[in-house]
């Protein structure tokens, strides 16, 4: 099996896993009072089940996206991707005297 596929399918199951630790613990906390809405209607086990499989599809996704991210960590610079250099060297500014007054520089007449 290649090396993307066995690591697509771990992620997938590592995203489930995820999932349904997520919905249980919704659940337990009863948010929105949801386990009472789960536990009291005929279908609960629908939403349940749609809650888990929406979820696992979004964290598979994630994990996924997140381990493939991280397999091009490399802290050396490759071809074109150098950081730039800073150069530090003062810049010389030559202005003439007479176009500072005749543009109304900082210069007073006396």
């Amino acid at each position: 099996m290649p090396k993307l596929i066995r690591l697509y399918i771990l992620q997938v199951l590592a995203g489930f896993g995820l999932s349904a630790v997520f919905v249980g613990l919704l659940l337990w906390a009863n948010v929105a009072n949801l386990w009472h809405l789960v536990s009291t209607s005929p279908v609960g086990w629908i939403a349940v089940a749609m809650l888990f499989f929406a979820n696992g599809i979004v964290f598979a996704g994630v994990q996924f996206a997140i381990s493939v991210m991280r397999m091009g960590e490399d802290d050396t610079p490759a071809g074109g991707k150098r950081q730039p250099r800073l150069v530090r060297e003062p810049a010389v500014l030559r202005v003439p005297a007479g176009e500072a007054r005749a543009q109304g520089g900082t210069f007073r007449r006396r």
